[in-house]
């Protein structure tokens, strides 16, 4: 069969596409960066797209020709930068529905939520369950898929958020502890995917995929402490709903500068309803059940990598805050005390003048980067001009005030750990 994935190099959709190659499939991928899914995974054949500007039929034609199913894996949790849900989740959705009843696309496979209802309280929720209902409006043959809390090898949205809280030392702070959840292991969601592509499943088969019994949050963190290898938290933080509503609005108004975190409001407030299904009817039609959460932990033992990521995890918005208050802090202070900035220069055969001029234009430069490594687009690019900048410094002085180096309060070698941090940070600074 000759399949189409949308969202083909995310969380679920890359392990779609890998486990359609192995079952023999010609793969077909839709994703916005191509040259960054083919260096993923090679054998898919990539094409570009944005379903944030697929709204049309005519914008799908080309696509679903020769194609036998469809696989929508697309997806975005909260509206920011990058993310426009009921374009995502809806409105391209029906256009390539309408595209796939005219090329006679024989099945199309909906990876939905559970939990998804026209009346939730979330627009991720809403806007899932307006797609759905568009899948189920379609004269082809359909199913749709509804996981838990998926868990993978690879840590993305609530897998990542799960390591990050594991990763605390010593204490564990929590908010909506008591709340229940359901997982699934990843590899289950593409083996049903499969099943359902291949005709395995009925048509018109809406499945909860999900393990048998629920988990508290709290149980979850404590149990991927212990798949980590971490030692168990000495005090659980049960912090106050109003703090984490707090937290959330920060997150929400990093999500419009381009930041995915898994703390916005919308993942709070679908915690706070719990993720729960019903594995029954999958059961009943694959014979299968979903493992435990600690059968998925047992079955993808933790190495170094995953210990790492959960700690880095933790540092990353620690480290993008230093870097940012600290460039900041030294355009703003310099501007601020234009004339001792100046002095610096003095015996180094700058005029007065173009001291101040060299010192203001250091300043406005520190402050833009300060700026651009807070937006989600600039930041990888802001941390290299960091590094540039700060070569630029160092050389500068290292010719006009060679003398700074031995400054007894280290004015130069400071600036060698706020390279190396920024060198850092931009290695981290990968989505997937």
């Amino acid at each position: 069969m000759r399949i189409l994935v949308l969202g083909g190099y995310g969380l679920i959709g890359a392990e779609i596409c890998r486990s359609l190659l192995n079952a023999g499939h010609d793969v077909v991928g839709l994703a916005r960066s191509p040259d960054l899914a083919a260096r993923l995974i090679p054998q898919v054949e990539w094409h570009a797209g944005d379903l944030r500007e697929m709204l049309a039929k005519e914008d799908w034609d080309h696509l679903v020709h020769n194609i036998d199913a469809v696989i929508n894996a697309a997806g975005a949790l909260q509206y920011g930068l990058f993310d426009d849900l009921q374009a995502v989740h809806y409105l391209s959705i029906k256009a390539c529905l309408e595209a796939c009843e005219v090329s006679g696309v024989a099945r199309f496979v909906q990876i939905s939520a559970t939990g998804a209802d026209r009346d939730a309280d979330t627009a991720f929720m809403r806007t899932k369950a307006a797609g759905d209902d568009a899948v189920m409006a379609a004269s082809m043959d359909w199913v749709i898929l509804r996981p838990g809390l998926v868990l993978a090898p690879t840590a993305y949205g609530g897998t990542a958020l799960l390591r990050l809280l594991a990763a605390f030392p010593k204490i564990q702070p929590l908010i909506l502890a008591d709340r229940q959840l359901q997982t699934v292991h990843v590899s289950e969601v593409t083996e049903a995917v499969l099943m359902a592509t291949e005709g395995r499943i009925p048509s018109e088969a809406d499945l909860d995929l999900v393990e048998e019994e629920s988990q508290s949050l709290a149980d979850l963190v404590a149990g991927m402490r212990r798949w980590l290898g971490f030692e168990p938290a000495r005090r659980t933080l049960i912090l106050p709903r109003w703090l984490g509503k707090g937290v959330s609005r920060i997150a929400d108004g990093l999500g419009r500068l381009g930041w995915r975190s898994p703390l916005r409001s919308d993942a709070l407030t679908m915690l706070d309803s719990h993720v729960k299904g019903d594995p029954s009817l999958w059961h009943a039609m694959s014979g299968r059940h979903c493992r435990s959460f600690e059968e998925t932990l047992a079955s993808m033992p933790s190495t170094t990598q995953e210990r790492w990521f959960a700690k880095l995890a933790l540092m990353l918005p620690i480290m993008i805050s230093v870097l940012s208050a600290f460039w900041l802090l030294s355009g703003v202070i310099a501007l601020g005390q234009m004339s001792q900035a100046a002095e610096v220069l003095a015996g180094s055969g700058t005029s007065s003048l173009q001291a101040q001029f060299l010192a203001a234009s250091a300043a406005i430069l520190d402050i833009g980067l300060g700026i651009a490594i807070l937006i989600r687009p600039w930041a990888k690019r802001a941390c290299l001009g960091m590094v540039v900048l700060t070569l630029v410094y160092l050389a500068s002085a290292s010719i006009l005030v060679p003398h700074l180096w031995l400054d007894p309060l280290g004015s130069l070698l400071k600036a060698v750990p706020a390279l190396l941090l920024a060198i850092i940070t931009r290695s981290l600074l990968t989505e997937r």
